[in-house]
């Protein structure tokens, strides 16, 4: 069931407007050479406040615009690239590394385009939270396997 927009297109257009400036700020405002890059992996070299600042930032950004009537398909797909990129950078090195070439608030900005613009990501987020769960459930049982494993190997030893 498809949730109906609960702002005016004005609303919409001035959020959605607020977003993008964000968005730019984050992951693009500064340019050396052709590469470009935002106060994310920058905020991201303070350990710890760093990542929860930007995480933070991020997901008002995708709330934002849910509260404006995106779909929860579009806004859980926003979501995911959020916490991917938190997850991963929050690795150390690599996960620097990684916050000055993965963008996903730009990801995000594109997801909303094409829901907007292009009537795409619309309907249920159901498909890709039962994917995500049947995925984190395989992970757990192969983890439980490999416990299991050593522990029996473990037991061997003595």
């Amino acid at each position: 069931m498809r949730r109906e927009r609960t702002s005016t297109p004005t609303k919409v257009s001035e959020d959605f407007y607020w977003v993008r400036k964000v968005t730019v700020l984050l992951d693009s405002k500064f340019r050396i050479g052709q590469f470009r890059f935002g106060i994310d992996p920058i905020l991201n070299f303070i350990p710890i406040a760093g990542q929860i600042i930007t995480f933070t930032i991020s997901v008002l950004l995708v709330l934002i615009m849910f509260r404006n009537g995106v779909s929860s398909k579009a806004a859980t797909k926003m979501l995911l690239n959020t916490m991917t990129d938190a997850t991963v950078g929050a690795i150390p090195f690599i996960g620097n590394i990684y916050d000055f070439y993965s963008k996903a608030n730009q990801k995000n900005i594109r997801i909303l385009e094409e829901y907007y613009y292009e009537n795409k990501h619309q309907g249920s987020a159901k498909g890709i939270l039962f994917s995500i769960f049947a995925i984190l459930l395989l992970l757990c049982t192969l983890i439980i396997i490999l416990l299991w494993s050593l522990g029996k190997w473990l037991i061997a030893l003595f």
